[in-house]
């Protein structure tokens, strides 16, 4: 039997999870009656969607996968991790697509690859989520090659029937995963990073043009620019928070009995949970549904 500690742990991650998937399945029914009614998204409005899929996905998936594994049920665990992993790297990879996409879009700099790209990315949008489909299914295929090869070290060093692994499979996985992180984790998080630091330099720019010129810093162009920058800014946050969470969880490993590890998929999740609130706030469409939404819930309890 677990302590109580540990089984208040893994309620409060299981109702944040369960939230969180409502939130995200709200943001996804919001979008989808959109385009069922026009037919058409915006660019943006995509990789929303798109955003809100993953987390969907993702939350879910850990809450099944810690569940599962937590009362002994190792190798059903270990297939829902492939989905895991899938989920996560679309989830970092459609974060890159919107941190990418408000940089090209806001930003004032007159570098011709740059204008070139403004005229074009929201017909670029789709390919770059077909291309991070594509990187998805290619963590899926790593994560469930490197499943298979632990799945046969367990049982060569006689491990059968729990979920502990060996010095020499915990060896391989951190190896493994850590080539995993190179590959399919780390650059997104680069582009996310780079295009922050393309954004607020294009802030800088302009401020000091509008001061240069005494015209004010009120202009729309600054204004977009300081939305966004606030928007990416905290998102930038939880990401950090998010990202190095998982990093060092997958490098430190921790058992399932651990008061620990719960606390730490508290930590890796609320993260994503908070940025999905901020997504939806910051969107007025999103944000006028969620009002409606909640007056038509009042009415109806009154």
């Amino acid at each position: 039997m677990p302590s109580t500690s540990i089984t208040i742990l893994m309620v409060i991650f299981s109702l944040m999870s369960l939230a969180a998937m409502l939130q995200n399945g709200f943001v996804i029914a919001v979008l989808a009656r959109e385009w069922m009614r026009s037919r058409k998204l915006s660019a943006a409005e995509m990789i929303v969607a798109s955003l809100a899929s993953s987390r969907f996905c993702l939350h879910g998936t850990a809450v099944l996968n810690d569940l599962l594994a937590f009362f002994g049920f190792c190798y059903q665990a270990n297939f829902l991790g492939i989905f895991w992993d899938f989920s996560n790297t679309l989830l970092l990879w459609f974060t890159a697509c919107l941190a990418i996409f408000y940089c090209v879009k806001i930003s004032s700099f007159s570098h011709p690859a740059l204008s070139w790209l403004k005229w074009r990315i929201s017909r670029l949008v789709p390919r770059l989520l077909l291309g991070s489909l594509v990187l998805g299914s290619l963590s899926a295929i790593i994560s469930a090659t490197g499943n298979i090869i632990a799945t046969r070290m367990i049982i060569s060093q006689g491990s059968r029937g729990n979920c502990t692994l060996g010095h020499k499979t915990l060896a391989f996985f951190w190896y493994y995963y850590l080539f995993h992180i190179a590959l399919l984790w780390l650059t997104p998080f680069f582009l996310f990073l780079l295009s922050i630091i393309l954004l607020m330099s294009s802030l800088y720019r302009h401020v000091g043009q509008m001061r240069d010129q005494r015209t004010g810093t009120c202009d729309p162009s600054t204004q977009a620019h300081t939305m966004a920058l606030k928007f990416l800014a905290f998102f930038f946050i939880f990401y950090i928070l998010f990202f190095l969470s998982m990093t060092i969880s997958i490098m430190k490993t921790t058992t399932m009995q651990s008061y620990w590890y719960w606390a730490k998929e508290i930590i890796i999740y609320v993260g994503v949970y908070l940025h999905s609130i901020i997504l939806v706030l910051s969107n007025p469409k999103l944000s006028k549904a969620l009002k409606t939404r909640l007056q038509n819930l009042c009415a109806a309890t009154s």
